[in-house]
C-alpha cells in the first residue's frame, strides 16, 4: 500500500536549475551549520558551565531552555513562512539569535544563562523548518538524496570542529567565548540565506496564526520538564509543589488539545497531523535517544574517566560524525529508489544495539569502547533523521511544507527536551561519581529506539515523488 498526499491531477510546479537548487541548498546550509554547532559546541563546556554558576543539580537547562522554545515557535514559523515567504521569517529570527547569543555570554548566573538559550530558541526555531522547507519548495522528493549529502556535511563539519572547538575554547579560554564566537556566523547566515530565499515564490494563502496554541504548548512542555527536572533536586518526588506541577503540565495539555480542536486556524492542523503525525512521532523518539545519549557520553568522559574538556570534546566527534556517515548512506539509498520503510527500520535497529552495547562497555577501562558503541548508535540515528524529513515531505502538499516540517521539528524538540532532561535527572539521582546513571540513560535510548519499531511496523509505504507538486491537498 502506497500513501501519499497528492493528488493524481495535481499541477507541477516549475522545474529549478541545478543552479538554482545549489542557491537554496547552501544557503540553508549556512543556518543548518549554525544550529549544529551551537547544539554540538556547547557540549564539552556544560561541566565548566555548571562550575562556574553553581548550578549543577540544573545542568540540563543549557540544553532544554533552547529546546523548549523552539518547540513553541517552530511550528509557527512553518507556517508563517507558507503564509508570507521564508526570507521575511528568516531574517527577524537571525537577528533574534543574534542577541541572544550575547546575552548567553554575558549570563552571571544559571537562570540567565537558560533565558539567553531560550531566547535562542525562539531565533533558533525559524532556521530548521524555515531553511527546510525553501529546499522542499525547489527540490522533489526523490531527488533530495542527492542533495543530503551537502547537508550531512554541514553536520559532519560540525560534529568534528564543535565539540572540539568548544573543549579547547573552554580549556584556554572560557565557555563564554563559545558564544560570542557565533556572532560571525549569524552575520554571514544573514547574508547567505537574504542571496538563497529572497526569489522563493510564496507557497500558501495568507491566514491565521495560532499563537494561543503555541503558548499553551509551550506552558504544557516547560511545565513537565521543570517537573521532572526538579523531582529529586529541589522538590522530593513526594510532594505538593511536585504534584502541583504535573498537574500543571497535565492540565496544559488538555487545554492545548481542546483548543486545537476549537480553533479555526489551529497550530497542529488535524488533517495534515493524521498524514504526518507517525512519522512525526518517530522523529520524537529518534531525538529523544539521540539527545540522552549526546548529553550524557561527555559528562561520562569527564565525571567517570577524567578526561579533560578538550579531550571530551574530541572523543564526543564520532558519535555526531556517526550520524553523518548515516545521514549520507540513507540520502543515497532514498534517492536510489529503495522504499523508506527498510531503512527506518535499519536505522532504529543500529541505534538500538549500539546503544545497548554501551551500557555494559561502561565497565571497560579504556574510553574508547563506550564511544564505539555509542557511535554504532550515532551512525543509525543518522541514518533516521534526513528519512523522516523525506517522509514527511512527501505526505504534504507544496503549500503545507512548511507546516508538515514544522510539525516534524517540533515533535523532535519536544523529544529532545524530554531526552535531555531525562538524561540529567539519572544522573543526578544517581551521583556524579556512579555509574548507575549512565547505564540508565543509554538503556532508555536504546529503548526508545525499539519502541520506534513499533510505529514503523503500522506505517504505509510512502511514494518520493518525481516532481515538486502544488495545490490543495485531496
Amino acid at each position: 500500500m502506497t500513501a501519499n498526499a497528492s493528488a493524481t491531477a495535481l499541477p507541477a510546479q516549475r522545474e529549478y536549475t541545478h543552479a538554482e537548487r545549489l542557491r537554496v541548498v547552501t544557503g540553508v546550509i549556512t543556518c543548518i551549520l549554525l544550529v549544529a554547532l551551537d547544539q554540538s559546541v556547547v557540549l564539552p563546556a556544560i561541566p565548566q558551565i555548571a562550575a562556574s554558576l553553581h548550578g549543577d543539580a540544573h545542568l540540563s537547562w543549557v540544553v532544554s531552555a533552547y529546546l523548549l522554545t523552539t518547540t513553541a515557535t517552530t511550528p509557527i514559523y512553518g507556517k508563517l513562512s507558507d503564509q508570507i515567504g521564508r526570507y521575511k521569517v528568516m531574517a527577524p529570527a537571525l537577528l533574534v539569535f543574534l542577541a541572544a547569543c550575547v546575552v548567553c555570554a554575558m549570563a552571571q548566573s544559571v537562570p540567565m544563562l537558560a533565558l539567553g538559550r531560550a531566547l535562542q530558541g525562539l531565533g533558533g526555531g525559524a532556521l530548521g523548518a524555515v531553511g527546510q522547507a525553501a529546499v522542499a519548495d525547489v527540490v522533489p522528493p526523490r531527488e533530495r538524496g542527492r542533495y543530503q549529502a551537502w547537508f550531512a556535511s554541514a553536520w559532519g563539519l560540525s560534529a568534528l570542529a564543535g565539540p572540539i572547538v568548544g573543549g579547547l575554547v573552554t580549556q584556554h579560554l572560557s565557555w563564554r567565548w563559545i558564544f560570542w564566537g557565533n556572532l560571525p556566523l549569524v552575520v554571514f547566515a544573514l547574508a547567505m540565506s537574504a542571496r538563497a530565499m529572497r526569489g522563493l515564490p510564496i507557497s500558501g494563502a495568507k491566514g491565521r496564526i495560532d499563537y494561543a496554541g503555541s503558548m499553551l504548548l509551550m506552558f504544557s512542555v516547560a511545565a513537565t520538564v521543570l517537573a521532572l527536572s526538579e523531582g529529586g533536586t529541589d522538590f522530593p518526588w513526594a510532594s505538593l509543589p511536585e504534584a502541583a506541577l504535573w498537574a500543571a503540565a497535565l492540565a496544559g495539555f488538555a487545554l492545548f488539545f481542546a483548543q486545537q480542536r476549537a480553533t479555526p486556524a489551529p497550530l497542529l492542523p488535524v488533517p495534515l497531523l493524521r498524514r504526518v503525525g507517525s512519522v512525526a512521532a518517530l522523529g520524537g523518539l529518534t531525538a529523544t535517544s539521540m539527545f540522552m545519549a549526546i548529553f550524557l557520553l561527555p559528562l561520562l568522559l569527564q565525571w567517570i574517566y577524567g578526561e579533560s574538556s578538550a579531550v571530551a570534546g574530541m572523543h564526543l566527534a564520532p558519535l555526531l560524525f556517526g550520524n553523518t556517515i548515516g545521514a549520507l548512506t540513507a540520502g543515497q539509498i532514498t534517492r536510489r529508489g529503495f522504499r523508506l520503510r527498510p531503512v527506518l527500520a535499519t536505522g532504529l535497529l543500529l541505534g538500538a544495539a549500539g546503544f545497548t552495547l554501551t551500557v555494559p562497555s561502561l565497565h571497560a577501562a579504556n574510553p574508547l569502547w563506550p564511544v564505539a558503541c555509542a557511535t554504532l548508535g550515532g551512525v543509525g540515528l543518522g541514518a533516521l533523521m534526513p528519512t523522516t524529513l523525506l517522509a514527511v515531505q512527501s505526505l504534504a502538499q507544496r503549500n503545507e511544507m512548511g507546516s508538515a516540517t514544522g510539525i516534524l521539528l517540533v515533535v523532535r524538540s519536544l523529544g529532545g527536551t524530554f531526552g535531555a532532561t531525562l538524561a540529567g535527572v539519572a544522573v543526578t539521582l544517581a551521583g556524579h561519581a556512579s555509574l548507575l546513571g549512565f547505564r540508565a540513560g543509554f538503556a532508555a535510548a536504546a529503548l526508545f529506539l525499539l519502541l520506534g519499531l513499533a510505529v514503523v511496523a503500522r506505517l504505509p509505504e510512502i511514494d518520493l515523488r518525481d516532481r515538486v507538486t502544488t495545490g490543495k491537498p485531496a
